[in-house]
């Protein structure tokens, strides 16, 4: 089994976003060292919670320091920017760190209307546009642009010995199509909607066309995960994710709080039922149990890469806790 992380930058309460970044590339750096496969950072946008505005720029800084673990975008929200504009940067980043570089892409608004006003300048990108851009982007990437093309003649520069990865990110069947048309990778969103997970990775695999890219299909998923020595740990440290995904759902302020601010016991009724329901995105405990769940997942929808997500309070604790899992994986896999 292959691990690898998924990164928002989260702001902990009486943190910054100078801190939350450098947490950020100081977790790369750790999790390289523990042998995580790839790191990504995701794109989010006019949210106090979250410092990953701009995951270019932390993929260069991540790269920059750090030696072999693969480092992308989980991911670049396109239908907001010109698929020219996005090969450039991530060939770019290819000419700095040859074959290290994961473009990874996702069809999100990237918030509310007028948050997707502003980073489009106010021009109308239907979201239906997808398709037609991850298009462009593949030929960009490749300088295969055809003939009668609009933009035929337009090359993206620099040009790279080696060509990113993509990836398409999806939560749904429509996710998975796009992916399987262009021949990408296709992450699976699992840490947000679990109960699509095998309608979206058959469609992925029947529908795979090979590309330039890959000859055959190509999965991962993103779980959110809590780790601790005891059962009762976990569960305490994962009272910080469970009141943030509350706070993000509603619309409300999006750090991650201590948990023992967090008083569930005055919550209404229909909240409590809220933070259930989520737990069925997380996989919470020590860990054997978690090693064992991400072993059932992998065998239940054959999947050997799982991107992890933790989002708690403690920094310490959250490196403690991508730290039990992979030794606990990899004992279970000697």
């Amino acid at each position: 089994m292959i691990l690898s992380v998924l990164d928002q930058s989260p702001i902990s309460d009486g943190g910054s976003p100078g801190v939350a970044l450098a947490q950020t590339t100081e977790l790369a750096q750790f999790t390289e060292s523990l042998g995580y496969h790839r790191y990504w950072v995701a794109e989010h946008h006019n949210t106090n919670g979250l410092a990953s505005a701009a995951p270019e720029v932390i993929i260069n800084t991540i790269l920059s320091k750090t030696t072999n673990i693969k480092v992308g975008s989980g991911g670049v929200l396109l239908p907001q920017y010109s698929p020219l504009k996005v090969a450039e940067v991530f060939r770019t980043l290819e000419v700095f760190y040859p074959g290290r570089v994961d473009l990874g892409l996702g069809r999100s608004p990237g918030g509310g209307q007028k948050t997707r006003a502003a980073l489009t300048d106010g021009v109308n990108k239907p979201l239906s546009s997808f398709q037609r851009q991850l298009k462009e982007l593949q030929h960009f990437l490749y300088d295969d642009l055809p003939k009668g093309h609009d933009y035929y003649g337009v090359k993206a520069k620099p040009a790279s010995p080696t060509i990113p990865d993509m990836w398409v990110l999806g939560l749904s069947e429509r996710g998975a199509r796009h992916a399987a048309k262009q021949g990408t990778g296709f992450t699976f969103g699992y840490f947000i909607s679990p109960d699509a997970v095998e309608e979206a990775l058959q469609t992925y695999r029947d529908k795979f066309e090979p590309s330039l890219q890959l000859s055959e299909p190509s999965v991962n998923m993103c779980v959110f995960a809590v780790c601790a020595d005891t059962e009762e740990e976990a569960e305490y440290l994962a009272r910080s994710q469970d009141m943030w995904l509350l706070q993000v759902e509603k619309g409300l302020d999006t750090k991650v709080y201590a948990p023992d601010e967090i008083d569930f016991d005055n919550l209404p009724g229909d909240e409590i039922d809220k933070i259930q329901k989520n737990r069925k995105r997380t996989i919470i405990g020590t860990p054997e149990k978690v090693a064992r769940k991400l072993q059932q997942l992998s065998e239940s929808y054959q999947v050997n890469e799982f991107l992890l997500i933790t989002n708690i309070y403690d920094f310490e604790k959250k490196k403690a806790s991508y730290q039990k899992i992979k030794t606990a994986v990899d004992r279970l896999y000697q």
